[in-house]
């Protein structure tokens, strides 16, 4: 709309004479002269100027407004602790009005938030929510759900909880609300720390519980669902009952996992695997979550019972498991040696009686197998740069490491008892099946990745002599103390020794080594400038990759993978023996103890065994860690001894009172009718 308006602003009018009275004919312009004559004598200049016609009727914005409010609702979240304010948190910022109620005094919190807080439950029901949203701990529940004035809340009221059990909070609130209200029992399965980098992703389970079948309280009941469905929530609708079966096997076995690992008081160290990142992760997420939580997971589950004793019986089958194999060494070793001194007995008398010295045969059954690759055959190359390294022990982990240096230009050869001739060709490895040989091919380097057990064994049978004295002897063994001892005791000193631990696998280093520690001791290297660049050399393979390259004695390796390498495989093994298994409702928590599972199930039992049997800390180790699960166990039966004791006594207490009064004489009928009953004074009181 278009108004013609004067380009230079209006004068001001002229004062009216105190004569002029206030009446219309007093404003005529033609009964003043005088201000007709003052307002001909301006020239009326216009200007154009531009209204919004539509202002003052904006129906859009009024429809838009209509729209956002009817899919607001007003909730009270009862119980405005840690997680009640985090779930506020979201419900504001997505325009939802949000009351709060709590025993503890959060007004300050509640205020910036943008939350009203209410000290008393009466006043906050009066403005009657839409939903109650109760976010109590599983043992304060009930109480506070007794305590609510739930007479002063609208019939229809939608009730949800939050807990992370499900059976027990569907039957209390199916017991103790009316049965006009709406109930849904929901879970999210995700907190402060699990959720801090947002909500999209994680799970959220819910039971429809009891929905009135009114549009206005089913349309309800999906607008308080949708605000977790637009933050990314995976939902997920299932009874309780189901719940409650996978969060027994998921939820509860993390969370004490989680507590016995927070009770070692794992720290991290210089050299941690993913798996012990996984460990320490794992407590951290834990370790906020107050006891009455895990507690409650473990009393309002029937199925967290049957959880820990299951627990119970794998880390007691693992411990048998480890100190029968160990025992089995011991017996091996002390009848082994009874069996060569008998057996050395029996021939030194056979060559008595022959007059004759035996021959040895071993020359006679060696039948050499040498396979050298096409791409070796063809390398001739004087570059510096390049080593001839002999792998002793061509199994997973050899062949693994294998592929790197193969890869980065090196010459390769390989010897092994199991015949892999047709894996070295494919990797363009020479392969040897006969020790002998593969010496006097004269390798630079000879590295070892045997398994602990046998290193010891496949060491003393290897023809040093047919080696050239100043060769690097380089072990990758997940101990290190022991490899070092070994290596001092049985290597001429001629030879240089260093002792590694890459401390990845074919598995953690599937995708590349980069950022994987490597540790390293330099043992023995002779002071030639050709020998100390050789073992640099080697170093560099993998400094090339991105490994972290660590350099630290032996001994403080040991302590430090003690309370890593073998912790970590240890509860790999446990939970291993659970047969855990993926549910619909996996925690982040769950998952980190699928994937240790899976990191250490390729492993085989010599190697877990070796960690135990040949690292001084590692007995340590596993005592504290049977300690802690046993101070777990004593904690929460002795939690549920005091609950059971409490209850008892005050059954008791109420049945002694009940027997005292029985025995007291029953007042007459003058005497009832001037002593008010209990009844009475409540009617008053109330």
């Amino acid at each position: 709309m278009l108004s013609l308006c004067p380009l230079h602003p209006s004068p001001p009018k002229p004062s009216l004479p105190p004569s002029l009275s206030l009446n219309p004919q007093s404003f005529n312009l033609f009964s003043n002269p005088s201000l007709v004559r003052t307002r001909s004598l301006r020239p009326k200049s216009l200007k154009i100027q531009s209204l919004d016609a539509a202002q003052l009727y904006d129906y859009e914005s009024k429809v838009a407004a209509q729209f956002h409010d009817a899919h607001m609702l007003k909730i009270a979240i009862i119980g405005f602790g840690n997680y009640g304010q985090f779930l506020a948190k979201t419900l504001v910022t997505q325009g939802h009005t949000v009351l709060a109620h709590s025993r503890s005094d959060y007004s300050k919190t509640a205020q910036d938030l943008g939350v009203s807080f209410f000290s008393d439950p009466h006043d906050l029901c009066e403005q009657h929510p839409q939903v109650i949203l109760l976010c109590t701990s599983i043992l304060s529940t009930e109480p506070v759900l007794k305590s609510l004035p739930l007479q002063r809340l609208r019939r229809n009221t939608l009730v949800v909880d939050v807990l992370s059990v499900k059976e027990f909070s569907k039957a209390l609130l199916l017991k103790l609300l009316p049965g006009y209200f709406d109930v849904v029992c929901t879970h999210p399965m995700f907190g402060p720390q699990s959720a801090k980098h947002g909500w999209n992703g994680l799970f959220f389970v819910y039971e429809k519980v009891r929905i009135g079948s009114e549009e206005s309280r089913i349309s309800r009941c999906d607008k308080l669902l949708n605000i977790f469905e637009k933050e990314g929530c995976r939902m997920v609708e299932m009874s309780c009952a189901e719940h409650d079966k996978y969060a027994a096997g998921s939820q509860f076995m993390t969370h004490t996992v989680g507590r016995v690992l927070g009770m070692l008081k794992l720290e991290s160290t210089p050299i941690n695997t993913k798996g012990y990142e996984t460990l320490l992760d794992l407590v951290e997420n834990t370790a906020g979550d107050s006891f009455d939580l895990y507690y409650g997971l473990f009393m309002y589950n029937k199925n967290a019972l049957e959880t820990l004793e299951r627990l119970d019986l794998a880390f007691e089958a693992l411990k048998k498991q480890l100190f029968g194999h160990l025992h089995d060494v011991v017996r091996k070793q002390l009848f082994g040696n009874a069996e060569k001194a008998r057996t050395l007995q029996e021939d030194y008398a056979k060559q008595a009686q022959n007059g004759a010295a035996l021959v040895s045969s071993s020359k006679a059954l060696r039948s050499p197998k040498i396979v050298r690759s096409d791409v070796q055959k063809a390398q001739i190359s004087d570059d510096n740069s390049r080593l001839k390294i002999a792998i002793v022990g061509f199994g997973n982990f050899g062949q693994f490491l294998a592929k790197t240096i193969i890869r980065q230009g090196h010459t390769v050869l390989a010897f092994s008892r199991t015949d892999y001739s047709d894996v070295a060709q494919k990797l363009g490895v020479s392969y040897f099946s006969d020790a002998d040989d593969l010496c006097e091919e004269h390798p630079e380097v000879i590295l070892l990745c045997t398994s602990i057990l046998s290193t010891e064994k496949v060491l003393r049978s290897l023809p040093l002599q047919r080696l050239k004295r100043n060769t690097l002897f380089v072990d990758v063994l997940s101990v290190k103390e022991f490899p070092r001892n070994m290596f001092l005791q049985t290597l001429p000193l001629d030879f240089d020794i260093l002792c590694t631990h890459p401390m990845f696998g074919p598995e953690s280093g599937k995708n590349g080594w980069n950022g994987l520690s490597f540790v390293y001791d330099k043992v023995r290297v002779g002071s030639d400038e050709s020998r100390v660049s050789r073992c640099d050399q080697f170093l560099d393979i993998f400094a090339r990759e991105g490994c972290r390259m660590v350099e630290m004695s032996c001994a403080e390796h040991d302590r430090h993978a003690a309370g890593s390498q073998f912790i970590t495989h240890t509860m790999g093994r446990i939970l291993e023996k659970l047969g855990l298994e993926s549910t619909p409702i996996n925690t982040k928590g769950y998952e980190t103890l699928l994937n240790l599972v899976e990191n250490t199930a390729g492993d085989s039992f010599d190697l877990y065994y070796g960690l135990f049997m040949y690292n001084i800390n590692a007995m340590d180790q596993l005592k504290r860690l049977d300690m802690a699960f046993e101070s777990l166990k004593k904690q929460l039966f002795g939690r549920l001894h005091g609950v059971l004791r409490k209850q008892l006594f005050e059954n008791a207490d109420k049945s002694q009172v009940m027997q005292e009064q029985a025995l007291l004489p029953k007042p007459s009928q003058n005497e009832s009718a001037l002593t008010p009953s209990w009844e009475s004074l409540n009617i008053q009181k109330n």
